[in-house]
């Protein structure tokens, strides 16, 4: 296992090019330089990772929308304790700004959406947008890092691109320790409000939306029958409860179970899992499909997975939201939104 540490500013050591950062509550962990790179499919990812790890080791990284894993072996890692947020980044030189595709464009890519949900052969669909910050000074990944810890899933880790992917996720797609599984799906979601009386009529009217409280169920429906096979328990919700950002309201839903197999890795749960329908629809191949057809962009690792996997199978995993691929002096930040019967073109994404 990767060696705990007390340093003050696990920061210090970050390199943005063989560095992967995964940051919650249970800790940060910092990984050191790269001794195997494991690439490849989700599908059959558990079991060549396992087969590479020492007894001691782990594997760590992101793993794209699309399934294509681009993990490594560090030479060594380290944990520290959960650190609270820094101050928020000061982002140097002149920025311009490109949504991809453009408002009108996304707006009426929902509407085709509530189109295609009208017929009945999908439930839900999630439409992706991105927003492009060019700069003319790099970008410091570790500066952007820092007011991000603290908040739900921090991350970065280095793509074969070149770029750095960063975010910090609200969402667990799934975590394995010894025989405990949890996974804690978010949908359904309302802006904040500065306003404390109109912040808890906002939370309060999306606790009591139908249209939320059917989105939400479709994933945790999604999430308890792709965990079912491998659990010998499974604990639902029967009922959501609320959870916030800083700027999010969102229903959730902490699903808890027990391995059947103690062989069972949290890899192999995590492409049972993904995509689930919070990040991509119901059905799944439906929208797959119809996501093709309406996003003008590619979504890259954004809807993806961030996490790490230890030698005994243990590890968690983040979907990967709230994020965007760093390069030299770009930025470009990704959102999404589930559209549903009932859904507003004009409300915000996620």
């Amino acid at each position: 296992m990767p060696q705990l540490t007390t340093a003050a500013d696990p920061l210090a050591d970050y390199d943005r090019a063989t560095s992967v950062l995964v940051a919650s509550s249970r800790g940060t962990l910092l990984t050191h330089g790269i001794r195997a790179a494991v690439d490849g499919r989700l599908d059959t990812l558990p079991a060549r990772a396992a087969a590479i790890l020492g007894a001691d080791e782990l594997v760590a990284g992101a793993i794209s929308f699309d399934g294509a894993a681009d993990l490594l072996v560090p030479e060594s890692a380290t944990w520290s304790p959960a650190l609270p947020a820094g101050a928020p980044a000061f982002l140097r030189g002149g920025w311009s700004t490109r949504p991809l595709p453009s408002p009108a464009d996304y707006i009426e890519a929902v509407r085709q959406a509530l189109v295609e949900l009208s017929t009945g052969r999908l439930d839900k669909v999630v439409l992706a947008r991105s927003l492009e910050l060019r700069s003319n000074e790099p970008v410091n990944v570790a500066e952007l890092l820092r007011p991000l810890l603290g908040h739900g899933y921090a991350f970065a880790a280095p793509l074969p691109s070149g770029t750095t992917l960063v975010g910090a996720s609200p969402e667990l797609l799934v975590s394995r320790h010894g025989l405990s599984v949890v996974s804690n799906p978010l949908a359904g979601s309302a802006a904040r409000s500065p306003d404390p009386a109109e912040d808890r009529r906002r939370a309060a009217a999306l606790l009591a939306s139908a249209k939320d409280r059917r989105e939400h169920r479709l994933v945790v429906e999604a999430v308890t029958e792709a965990l079912q096979p491998y659990c010998a328990h499974l604990d639902v919700p029967r009922v959501p409860e609320l959870t916030s950002t800083d700027t999010l309201w969102h229903l959730s839903s902490r699903i808890v179970g027990r391995l059947r197999d103690p062989d069972t890795s949290v890899l192999t749960l995590a492409a049972a899992l993904h995509p689930t329908p919070a990040v991509c629809g119901t059905p799944t191949a439906e929208a797959r499909q119809l996501i093709q057809r309406l996003e003008p962009i590619d979504r890259g690792h954004y809807s993806g997975l961030v996490g790490w996997m230890d030698a005994r199978g243990d590890g968690e995993w983040a979907v990967a939201i709230r994020c965007a691929e760093v390069a030299e002096n770009t930025l470009r930040l990704f959102a999404g939104a589930g559209i549903v019967a009932g859904s507003d073109p004009r409300r915000r994404a996620r």
